[in-house]
């Protein structure tokens, strides 16, 4: 089909998108024409974690097969014209000489990483990483794993890293790339220069070669190999896409903006506050605040920081499942509504909320460290991680704002935490900034309208996101209500970003 035909097929183009999160994977299909951008699901299927004797490790073997299953269902919808895929950040494999896995990836809160920023070498401390990479100081940030990882045997057998996204489009094609987005989170990324960087590289003590070129949303990834077309259907020659291969930054790629000044969050299990630069911010203030400049698309710059986002709930859900007391969502957030108001406040990032385990134990802990009151009802639960995550996007845009010398006028909530209608307006109410809620499904959507742009349908990234904004259903939140009680809330949280206790690198 040739490209410029691909718009005037029937119902428009399909593009697959190959959308892995922290919890599940799953496989979209996109039909992308002139004023078209439809999404459906074709396939969903779990990413469980294990647990194996020397730490916690991603099933990738799983997540392969169950992208394969759900090519081969996106197949069914249409022919597909490519596909792209998206995961979250930091994690990797290595590959031996013959381009074997050397082991089931590390999870990113295995704890193998803590200690390691203590132990990095003379002339390569925080500040100094801070002032090339600029990236926020998170104990599992990909330069902390390889710290840990080259102190095993299978270091020495070591030849190539392949981010997450990475390996599998690898898996797909044959061939061997790092997606820019991606490889900006590792630490390991020269901000300003837009590449490696080398001098951080060398300082480490890692090789050089370990790390692959880089490639551009958009750029062609391969084709895929035979036998995976054999297996999913696809033609043979089906041509993998580069996409944004960080969720985030393919989530902010289909953010519904049509106006310059905006804020985002981009909230699920993570929540990834802050704005849309055209150059890094790499003062020490900056780094002081834990901020992160991350590669975007079109050689923007997410300046943003992570907060642990519906993570909080979800972990506080499978407690009491565990407990023998399961409890719907819907349930629990209408009991949430009604429950007292700042009856406890948690700083979401406390170290103590990010291994997984028992939630509401861990948040009754907090509050007597802090001098509140435990809680007793799930209701109250739920409200205060709730309250707690829209203080957080307050804090964290507010301090981004200065920081950048920006001024937003409206947050975009994009995400599944975007379908939760409290913490919506709870996030204009603390902030005092309306609030465009939705597309819930925004990282699979910018993955197929960065392959569309890819083959020709869609301009810029204005026009994608115009296109965005036309197509797909949104609600929108006024702030209302007395903001003097989220300031007497927030003051007892303390300094915010850059001003002490969750701000401090």
């Amino acid at each position: 089909m040739a490209v410029n035909s691909l718009g005037n097929a029937a119902g428009g183009a399909v593009f697959a998108a190959v959308d892995l999160g922290a919890t599940s994977g799953r496989v979209m299909t996109g039909r992308v024409g002139p004023g078209t951008l439809d999404l459906a699901e074709a396939h969903r299927f779990a990413n469980t974690p294990v647990r194996l004797p020397d730490g916690l490790r991603w099933d990738v073997l799983a997540l392969y097969q169950g992208m394969l299953e759900g090519l081969r269902a996106a197949g069914r919808a249409g022919p597909v014209v490519s596909a792209g895929v998206d995961t979250w950040a930091v994690d990797y494999g290595l590959l031996d000489a013959d381009g074997a896995l050397l082991g089931l990836p590390f999870h990113y809160r295995d704890g193998r990483s803590a200690g390691m920023p203590e132990r990095l070498p003379e002339g390569c401390g925080e500040r100094e990483l801070y002032a090339v990479s600029g990236l926020q100081h998170l104990p599992f940030n990909t330069v902390f794993q390889l710290l840990a990882h080259r102190t095993t045997a299978q270091w020495g057998a070591a030849r190539t890293l392949l981010l997450m996204p990475d390996l599998l489009v690898h898996w797909l094609t044959g061939s061997v790339g790092a997606e820019i987005t991606n490889a900006s989170t590792t630490g390991l990324f020269d901000a300003r220069a837009g590449d490696w960087s080398d001098a951080l590289i060398g300082r480490l003590g890692l090789s050089r070669s370990l790390f692959p070129p880089l490639r551009e949303p958009g750029d062609p990834a391969g084709t895929l190999l035979p036998h995976v077309a054999e297996f999913t259907g696809l033609p043979a020659g089906t041509p993998v896409t580069t996409v944004a291969s960080h969720d985030t930054a393919s989530a902010v790629a289909a953010v519904p903006a049509t106006e310059a000044d905006f804020a985002y969050v981009s909230c699920g299990t993570w929540s990834l506050a802050g704005l849309e630069l055209d150059a890094p911010v790499l003062s020490e203030e900056s780094r002081a605040a834990n901020f992160t400049n991350e590669r975007g698309v079109d050689g923007t710059v997410r300046y943003l920081r992570n907060i642990m986002g519906m993570w909080l709930l979800e972990e506080c859900r499978r407690a009491w499942d565990r407990a023998g007391v399961p409890l719907g969502l819907a349930g629990l957030l209408a009991d949430a509504a009604v429950a007292r108001p700042f009856a406890a406040v948690i700083d979401p990032d406390d170290a103590s909320f990010l291994a997984p385990g028992d939630m509401p134990a861990r948040i009754d802990a907090y509050l007597l460290r802090t001098g509140q009151a435990p809680l007793r009802a799930p209701g109250g639960y739920v409200r205060c991680v709730l309250e707690s995550l829209a203080l957080a996007h307050r804090r964290t845009l507010r301090r981004a704002a200065e920081l950048a010398g920006r001024e937003p006028r409206r947050i975009h909530l994009v995400g599944g935490g975007s379908r939760n209608e409290l913490l919506c307006q709870w996030t204009a109410d603390a902030s005092g900034l309306p609030v465009t809620a939705g597309p819930a499904e925004a990282t699979a959507l910018g993955n197929v309208l960065l392959q569309a742009r890819a083959h020709g349908l869609v301009g810029d990234l204005a026009g994608l996101r115009r296109l965005v904004a036309r197509t797909q259903e949104v609600r929108h939140y006024a702030p209302r209500g007395d903001r003097r009680a989220w300031d007497r809330a927030e003051a007892r949280l303390g300094p915010g970003p850059g001003g002490g206790r969750n701000g401090e690198a």
